[in-house]
């Protein structure tokens, strides 16, 4: 009696432990540099989403700028997030202003790398323009590693997978 009970224990404990481990989500540690162009005005908000293959924004990776009343400006992103208001983990306090540079960590789910994802980097400024695609690239090991050019506020980001 006493080794089908020890036999039951060490079954239950083994599938508890590996029930655990199992809904860890295995992500990629990616160091973001964005160097922002040289314009007046206002911060800059940005948010880094992850688009799936069929162009539609599945997760928002990172929020750069902390005060929720301006989150709306951001229409198209705002049209995803607005509607679920799931918890964001990555919201960094300050908006990037003309000129500066920011470098923050961002951590993209492991298995939506060379799957036909994009990321994409979108910018808003106050009282001036909303950029939707101001950077967007293909998901790939290739990409986490490499520079790629802004099209608005953003003059590029540079991406170090850590």
């Amino acid at each position: 009696m006493i080794n089908r009970f020890k036999i039951l224990v060490i079954a239950v404990s083994s599938s508890l432990l590996m029930y655990s481990f199992s809904n860890i989500e295995d992500t990629t540690n990616v160091k973001c540099m964005i160097q922002m162009t040289n314009y007046e005005g206002f911060g800059a908000y940005i948010i880094i989403s992850l688009i799936n293959p069929e162009g539609d924004y599945e997760d928002t990776l990172y929020v750069q700028g902390k005060d929720k009343e301006w989150y709306n400006e951001l229409s198209k992103w705002w049209r995803f997030y607005g509607k679920i208001r799931n918890n964001i983990d990555a919201i960094t306090g300050e908006t990037v202003r003309g000129g500066e540079r920011t470098v923050s960590m961002i951590k993209i789910p492991s298995d939506k790398i060379d799957k036909g994802y994009s990321v994409r980097f979108e910018s808003s400024v106050e009282d001036q323009k909303y950029y939707t695609k101001d950077v967007q690239f293909e998901l790939n090991s290739k990409n986490i590693n490499t520079k790629i050019e802004g099209t608005g506020f953003i003059r590029y980001i540079r991406m170090i997978s850590n």
